[in-house]
């Protein structure tokens, strides 16, 4: 029977093959070795997003190829116009956008304070907190969001900011305490998300179960996750239960990989979907506004 945890394809070595240790610890130690542990590391400025230079997209690349993640800092600030996210998601063969049900009729959507019938009842939508997620968890295999990008127009007067940690330094800090840990959360029945019944009048959006972890045809780890109680269901397993325990330990507990920030207008996150929390904010006269452009597609080149 193929090994579930090797792409079809592969071929050894491969850090992903938990029969491989040799090719695991090679690349985990280049990988940790190359994170970066302070948010300012992330930092890129730019002088025009939608037309970067050269340099500066060579800079943004280099930081999403070691931490799956870049922060871009523009002078754009407040100018509300989408063609600034889309042109640098653009730049970076980020094409396929996912339509999402609260998003606008571009795909992109607008991140604010929103209670309308359409968007009541979603966590975005709101000032609260968010707690550690990946985008698109609760979408259907061929729909995973491989690609998050963030960009500012307007910061709430206080509050509003993020934690983030790239999503395979995860998979290292977990597979250390317990190989046995990464087979549990790459289990195709691991994490449940329930069926989202809408306004009742039909099913919204229909049950879905898969893994936390995976890996794309292209050998790339991917992740599903979602730390909201109320919205998920695990696998009845000893062994799911404590591997579960042991990745929420990682997301709670400091380590120099954690990192937190927080956008202000014109400045923008680039990632390949990794792991992230929102705090609760306040707004002020003008209330925060982020616009969120999620995409199947993976950023070229990392």
């Amino acid at each position: 029977m193929a090994n579930p945890l090797v792409p079809a394809g592969a071929t050894a070595p491969n850090p992903f093959n938990l029969t491989d240790d040799d090719a695991y610890r090679r690349w985990r130690d280049a990988r940790l070795a190359s994170a970066p542990t302070r948010a300012d590391e992330l930092i890129v400025e730019v002088r025009d997003p939608r037309h970067l230079t050269a340099a500066e997209y060579q800079a943004i690349l280099d930081r999403c190829r070691r931490a799956n993640m870049a922060i871009y800092v523009s002078a754009s600030g407040d100018d509300p116009h989408k063609s600034i996210p889309a042109a640098l998601g653009d730049r970076f063969g980020l094409h396929r956008l996912e339509y999402n049900r609260g998003a606008d009729t571009d795909a992109i959507t607008s991140l604010k304070v929103q209670t309308d019938a359409g968007h009541a009842g979603y966590i975005p939508y709101t000032n609260r907190p968010i707690a550690w997620h990946t985008d698109g968890y609760y979408n259907t295999p061929a729909r995973q969001v491989q690609g998050l990008l963030l960009h500012c127009v307007h910061a709430a007067i206080a509050g509003g900011a993020n934690a983030l940690l790239d999503h395979e330094v995860a998979y290292c800090l977990v597979r250390d305490q317990d190989p046995a840990f990464i087979t549990a959360l790459m289990h195709p029945q691991c994490m449940t998300i329930p069926a989202n019944p809408g306004d009742g009048d039909g099913e919204l959006r229909p049950e879905q179960t898969g893994p936390v972890f995976s890996v794309t045809a292209q050998g790339h780890l991917h992740m599903r996750y979602t730390n909201r109680a109320r919205h998920c269901h695990w696998r009845d397993d000893p062994l799911n239960q404590a591997a579960v325990d042991c990745l929420k330990t990682v997301l709670h507990t400091p380590s120099p990989w954690h990192l937190e920030g927080r956008l202000e207008p014109g400045w923008g996150l680039i990632s390949n979907n990794v792991l992230h929390t929102r705090t609760g904010f306040t707004d002020g006269p003008v209330p925060r506004l982020i616009y969120r452009a999620r995409y199947y597609d993976r950023i070229a080149g990392t």
